[in-house]
């Protein structure tokens, strides 16, 4: 498979389970060749005083406990030799520690997201408390590892198995080398789950050797929450990741969560233990683990714990040093903030009174029952302030965009810096709740049925005199640090005209000053990727990036799905088609296409259904013929039973293949 974004890959839910992937694409120099403006620099400048950089708790914290530095300077490689992380890449400042003041940081970067980059280069294997320790910088999660009397307990481990597999080499070259008997995944995101069979195998779960713990409903959310929308979310992940900048302060400078995702081999170990409830307890090689629910929060399913022999209290990524997303840029289902925050609250109930010390499965822990509790009431008065506020404000008539562009945080909670939008950011969670509770219509009836954006595009640059006449007054307002309007009215001219240089290169220009601009790790790589795109007339959505593999590991029921999203209506229109699948352990099942829609059922084993066609085999031989991966040839030399060849050509024939290079910045 061509080298692809690693999460990218799995929000496209186009990864062979066990299937390794190549180092990040990169063009080889940096995504924006020109400096910062005086404008950029004067807007970071205000948007920054309000913080004061001169307390170093947060850099105290992130080194508190420090043990090593990462085995091999922070490079992994796979059993090929192809480098799946190598943090070293980022380590392009060399002024100084620690972050006393705004200046500090260069120009073409937002002062604050510098201060958040410095802070998540602090890596290599950390002490936490008794029995607890963390190896950050190996990935853009964390993984810890509590020591039981016996064996370890390690939670969320990673992103990749060759990442986890180092990070636990690691915490050996420097502690015992207990055997792992538990796992925890924190929820079903990847980053905190993927690297799994890098320290446990499934032979020794299987065995009852090893016990993975997960919150309800933990597998289904971790198979579907990404798949329907995958390729498009693949897509935009590239942008929102900055997968094709090189790291550096005109470009890639982290992801405000962490640096940035490993690549390599991913996986998933089903849980053999169930958090179903809250308070429910679970005692590990000799610690007791009280769980706490929080689903509909950062994932759909997600859970807390605390540890108390140890006074030690994880929110998993519902409390970590940043404000996170309410919906996330790569596009995905909008996120609850009463949710979030009743979670917080919850917590604070059962734990906040003894806990001290709170680490998360992101950045570092912070220490003391006093500043333990002030991070859980700040976040979660955070999510409860944005949803209550913006609902006031809609109550009032304001629109989507109007809450967004007026709303601020109260000065309490705008200069806390786990607070800020280094991942999420408050204009675009704003929007969030909004559409949460509202969707995506303002009321105003002249909104209902607008032109598409190309359509449009022309109409407004024909209104507007021409192409010529727009790009001349938009040199005029880029002259005076206009860039959000410059961007937006050559996004016109571009649309209208996509071959026009003179648009693209402007528009580029805007782009980069407004990522310079950007405090969230993710707008500054949107708005960076989207000039580069500009510049090199798409060259990323050029750029090989894989098709269509097979979903090994996918329901049955979650697969056939999918299937119908792939459907070319019109090519099924006036068809009806039956197949039988004969999937052995998965069962029997009756696929049926009328009305150009597909649907899917289970049936009685042996039901024949009266199928124009018969598939006896394994789920995933199925999944490699209709997903265009696996030559019939092959397929049947693999057991795979097949009663008419012909019209299961004509059936699998009516499913598009879906490509991850479509376009964002031009039509």
């Amino acid at each position: 498979m061509h080298t692809f974004s690693k999460l990218a890959l799995l929000c496209a839910g186009l990864m062979l389970a066990g299937q390794a992937v190549a180092a990040t694409p990169q063009f080889g120099r940096d995504a924006s060749m020109k400096d910062a403006t005086k404008a950029s620099m004067e807007k970071n400048r205000q948007e920054t005083a309000v913080l004061d950089f001169g307390p170093q708790d947060d850099f105290a914290d992130a080194e508190r406990g420090f043990i090593a530095p990462l085995l091999n300077g922070g490079k992994v490689v796979d059993k090929n030799g192809k480098v799946v992380w190598d943090l070293a890449a980022w380590d392009f400042d060399k002024q100084g520690k620690d972050m006393t003041s705004a200046s500090q940081a260069p120009a073409t970067v937002n002062p604050s997201l510098w201060r958040q980059y410095k802070l998540n280069m602090k890596s290599g294997l950390f002490k936490v408390t008794d029995r607890i320790y963390q190896v950050r910088g190996a990935d853009i999660s964390n993984l810890t590892v509590i020591e039981g009397d016996t064996g370890l307990i390690v939670a969320d481990p990673l992103i990749s198995e060759e990442c986890a597999k180092a990070a636990l080499d690691l915490y050996y070259a420097h502690r015992p080398k207990k055997p792992v008997k538990y796992v925890i995944y924190s929820h079903s995101h990847i980053d905190h789950y993927g690297g799994v069979k890098g320290i446990v195998s499934p032979e020794d779960v299987k065995a009852g050797k090893v016990q993975i713990v997960a919150p309800e409903g933990f597998m289904q959310a971790a198979m579907s929450e990404n798949v329907n929308a995958g390729v498009a979310m693949g897509r935009r992940a590239h942008y929102m990741y900055g997968d094709y900048l090189k790291p550096g302060p005109k470009g890639h400078v982290g992801t405000g969560l962490g640096i940035m995702n490993s690549l390599g081999t991913t996986g998933i170990i089903p849980p053999t233990i169930v958090i179903e409830k809250d308070g429910q307890t679970v005692s590990m090689d000799g610690l007791d683990f009280v769980f706490l629910l929080a689903p509909n929060t950062e994932a759909p399913a997600e859970m807390h714990w605390y540890i108390p022999a140890l006074k030690a209290l994880t929110c998993a990524e519902n409390c970590c040093h940043t404000m996170h997303n309410l919906y996330t840029l790569r596009g995905a289902k909008l996120r609850d903030p009463l949710s979030w925050s009743r979670s917080i609250d919850k917590t604070i109930a059962a734990f906040g009174a003894e806990a001290e010390v709170m680490y998360g499965m992101h950045h570092w822990p912070v220490w003391g029952s006093e500043r333990v509790n002030k991070m859980l009431h700040m976040t979660s008065d955070l999510y409860r302030y944005i949803n209550d506020q913006v609902l006031h404000l809609a109550n009032q008539g304001k629109t989507m965009i109007e809450i967004a562009e007026e709303f601020r945080l109260p000065k309490e909670l705008a200069k806390f810096f786990a607070l800020r939008g280094y991942y999420g950011s408050l204009n675009h969670n704003v929007k969030a709740v909004y559409n949460f509770y509202l969707g995506w219509f303002d009321g105003n009836p002249a909104h209902l049925h607008v032109l598409t954006p190309e359509a449009s595009a022309k109409k407004y640059v024909e209104y507007m005199g021409g192409a010529k006449n727009v790009i001349k007054r938009a040199r005029e307002d880029m002259a005076r640090g206009e860039y959000r309007w410059v961007a937006q009215v050559l996004d016109h001219v571009v649309f209208a005209d996509p071959s026009n240089k003179e648009a693209r290169l402007l528009e580029a220009d805007a782009l980069e000053q407004l990522g310079y601009q950007a405090e969230s790790g993710p707008w500054r790589n949107f708005y960076l990727s989207g000039a580069m795109d500009l510049r090199t007339m798409g060259a990323t959505a050029k750029a090989p990036v894989g098709g269509a593999a097979g979903r090994a590991g996918m329901p049955a029921d979650l697969y056939f799905g999918w299937l119908g999203i792939r459907l070319d209506s019109a090519r099924a229109e006036g068809r009806n088609d039956r197949v039988l699948l004969k999937l052995g352990e998965e069962g029997t099942w009756v696929l049926e296409l009328a009305n150009s829609v597909l649907h899917a059922a289970k049936a009685k084993d042996g039901a024949s259904a009266d199928a124009g066609v018969t598939l006896e085999g394994s789920l995933p031989l199925v999944q490699g013929v209709l997903e265009g991966v696996l030559p019939l040839d092959k397929a049947k030399e693999k057991g795979l039973k097949i009663s008419d060849e012909a019209k299961l050509a004509s059936f699998a024939a009516l499913f598009d293949k879906f490509s991850l290079t479509f376009n964002l910045v031009e039509p």
